[in-house]
């Protein structure tokens, strides 16, 4: 199975409109967050339904230097997943996601779920439990939203679509799942997976660099 996208090449820097964040003149502000385009062929005969989650797993396992302007988050700190997109139930016989399709802005206290296009659902992202303690932002985050990393962050980061080809058609999971419950969910029914990445880093200490 092939995933690929017309939005960057495999491995590149993702350009700002899919981001969740960018850099601006107060210092780092909200983005585009448009989820990319994604295309993919040669699923497996047998696929019953496809699930799609994007990842992040550089996400510094502790908060104590994240966004701290007087210094940076060490890059040897060890890192976790942060889930950006949770897809789940899409039929076998897509073969591409539409650019902004799913996500076009960055919405205050999350964008509605769990139902979703083609027929699918989209589970909880990680920007939920982000802002679980902001008065202003907190809500249920369902479906794309996109990069944001700390802007002190010394480790650039990288964001790995992952596509499955699944043996059932509806995935056992429900109401307001999450990235975890998603993955733990379809390990026993995977046929085949491919996957597409791109790197994102908002410290401006890395953009200078060559």
């Amino acid at each position: 199975m092939k995933l690929w996208s017309d939005s960057w090449t495999d491995g590149a820097r993702i350009p700002e409109r899919y981001a969740a964040g960018r850099i601006d003149s107060e210092g780092v502000g909200f983005a585009g967050n448009l989820n990319p385009h994604l295309a993919w062929s040669d699923v497996p005969a047998g696929t019953c339904s496809l699930a799609l989650i994007c990842h992040d797993p550089d996400v510094p396992s502790r908060g104590d230097d994240v966004n701290q302007p007087d210094r940076e988050v060490p890059a040897e700190l060890p890192r976790v997943d942060f889930f950006h997109w949770v897809l789940v139930d899409l039929p076998p016989t897509l073969t591409a996601i539409g650019e902004g399709q799913f996500s076009q802005g960055f919405t205050a206290r999350g964008k509605p779920g769990p139902a979703a296009p083609h027929g699918a659902r989209q589970g909880l992202n990680d920007y939920t439990g982000w802002f679980a303690g902001d008065a202003q932002m907190a809500g249920n985050y369902f479906g794309y939203d996109g990069p944001f990393p700390p802007f002190n962050d010394a480790l650039v980061h990288h964001y790995v679509f992952t596509l499955y080809a699944l043996s059932v058609p509806r995935l056992s999971v429900e109401g307001a799942f999450t990235g975890a419950q998603a993955r733990a969910a379809l390990a026993a029914h995977v046929l085949a997976e491919a996957r597409f990445s791109g790197t994102y880093t908002l410290n401006r200490r890395l953009l200078a660099q060559p």
